[in-house]
């Protein structure tokens, strides 16, 4: 029996891998993040299959449903959406499984901030403006953030910063990225990322804000700030440069 940690991706349910793809087909258990994983994944669970929606369990019930699997040899598919390294609270189940002795393994899905960027029809990696993507959150409503990881600590980097589980209090973030950034940095909103109903607001950090605002965004967003986005003007990359060396 093995727990299959599944990236769901961001919110369209084509986005699924194959690899993700099979593995829920071939699980007759399959516990998923109701609030955010598109419910159309689970019309590829077997006839029969257990379906358990953990939106609203704690972690000690979520482990009781492994372990119920476990003890009747049932592979279960654990969707978590977007990709399972990144704010999925994977690891503190797999820390739980570990101890239990319950095998698992992990399959990658595409991540919120790279299906807003496609969305943006943005490259975050610039040559000559910025080679540097930070993937960070906000401590409001969540666990504290570890010393020096902080957004004025990170902004003085001047990299791109990709900011998940804060879009409900972008009028604070803007006060905090501004003393690094300016007024007139470039930032990014995608809510719902993928999915039918994605919102896109693009702004500086003088407006987001009062857009997001308008916009009754609370939720389900990646905030995207950096200079990046608005780059018109950089040298081709060496990539595929007609002087490197082959």
């Amino acid at each position: 029996m093995t727990v299959h940690f599944i990236g769901a991706g961001p919110g369209a349910a084509d986005l699924i891998t194959v690899r993700g793809r099979s593995l829920i087909e071939s699980s007759p258990v399959c516990l998923y993040a109701g609030a955010l994983v598109p419910v159309e994944l689970l019309d590829f669970c077997p006839a029969g299959a257990r379906k358990v929606d953990t939106a609203s369990l704690t972690l000690d019930e979520i482990v009781a449903e492994l372990v119920a699997a476990s003890e009747q040899g049932l592979d279960v598919a654990r969707l978590h959406s977007g990709d399972p390294s990144v704010f999925s609270a994977m690891a503190e189940q797999m820390r739980r499984l570990d101890a239990l002795g319950i095998a698992y393994d992990v399959t990658p899905g595409v991540p919120a901030f790279a299906a807003a960027a496609a969305s943006l029809q943005r490259e975050l990696t610039v040559p000559g403006v910025g080679q540097t993507v930070i993937l960070t959150r906000t401590s409001q409503r969540a666990t504290p953030m570890p010393e020096g990881e902080d957004l004025d600590t990170l902004g003085r980097s001047h990299a791109t910063l990709v900011l998940h589980l804060a879009v409900q209090r972008i009028s604070d973030l803007v006060a905090e990225l501004v003393p690094n950034y300016g007024l007139d940095c470039p930032v990014a909103v995608v809510a719902y990322a993928s999915r039918e109903d994605e919102v896109v607001l693009r702004g500086t950090l003088d407006d987001i804000a009062a857009q997001v605002e308008a916009a009754g965004i609370k939720r389900t967003a990646v905030i995207i700030v950096g200079r990046t986005l608005g780059a018109t003007q950089f040298p081709d990359s060496h990539l595929y440069s007609a002087t490197r060396v082959r």
